[in-house]
Formats: C-alpha cells, structure tokens, sequence
C-alpha cells in the first residue's frame, strides 16, 4: 500500500483521503482488502466469510455515498480488540434512508438491509457540509 494514500492515525486507525472518482468504489475494497490482511491475516472459511461480507459492506456504503451522498471524500479503518470500524465520509448532509420496504427481487436498494443483516451497527455523524457514514463488525481478537 503506498504511503500516499494513507495517513497513520493510530496505530489502530487508518485514513484515506478519496477523490470520488471512476473506480473509487474499488479501490475502497482493495484497501480495506490490505488493511484486513495487514491488521488480521483473515483465513480460512471464517475468515474468508468475514472478509467478503466487510468488503461488501464497504462496496455498498461507498457505492450509497457516490449514488446519494454527492462523492466520498473519506474512508477511514479502526479496530478495537474484538472490532473493526469503518467510516465512509461524503458531501452531503442528507441522511441515509431506505426508500421504502426491502424487496428481495429489485435490482437495488439493499444497501442499508444488508448493513443492518451484517454489521454489528451501524449509523451516521453530519460532518460539517456532509456526513459520515459508518459501521462495525466483530473480528477475531
């Protein structure tokens, strides 16, 4: 991973300055591919499983932010012992919210279903002109 594109918070705590630009939601999972494997080394079939179903999450939190959200400007990694925390920021201040009851069969609107069926948790902050949003997941200690 270059060094340019993070910022060292915390020894437990990653930042990623995003353009919002074609691609971004890719390159939101390869990094946090990276980070999982540098942080936890994920394998195995639990591993394996965890390390989908966060990239997913990550796919779609980003995917809301570049659809709803005006760009992502953000993403952030965290972990805690037992935790990881991923925050997405964007440029508008709207909230997320479903648009109407979650249906199976439509081509899209799953995102927020999927993080509730997920994550840990989840929620978002307004950030100024925009907001975060973000979620958690249990991981190996």
């Amino acid at each position: 991973m270059d060094r340019a594109q993070r910022e060292r918070l915390t020894s437990d705590s990653l930042r990623f300055p995003l353009d919002g630009g074609p691609g971004v939601v890719g390159r939101c999972r390869d990094l946090t591919r990276q980070v999982l494997d540098e942080w936890y080394g994920l394998s195995g079939r639990e591993g394996s499983a965890l390390k989908a179903d966060v990239l997913l999450l990550v796919s779609e939190v980003v995917t809301n932010s570049c659809l709803h959200g005006g760009k992502p400007v953000e993403l952030r990694l965290g972990r805690t012992p037992g935790r990881l925390w991923v925050q997405v920021t964007d440029t508008s201040p709207v909230r997320p919210r479903a648009h109407g009851p979650h249906r199976a069969a439509r081509s899209s609107g799953h995102g927020l279903h999927l993080l509730q069926r997920l994550s840990d948790g989840w929620g978002w902050t307004p950030r100024g002109t925009g907001k975060a949003v973000w979620f958690v997941v249990s991981v190996p200690e």
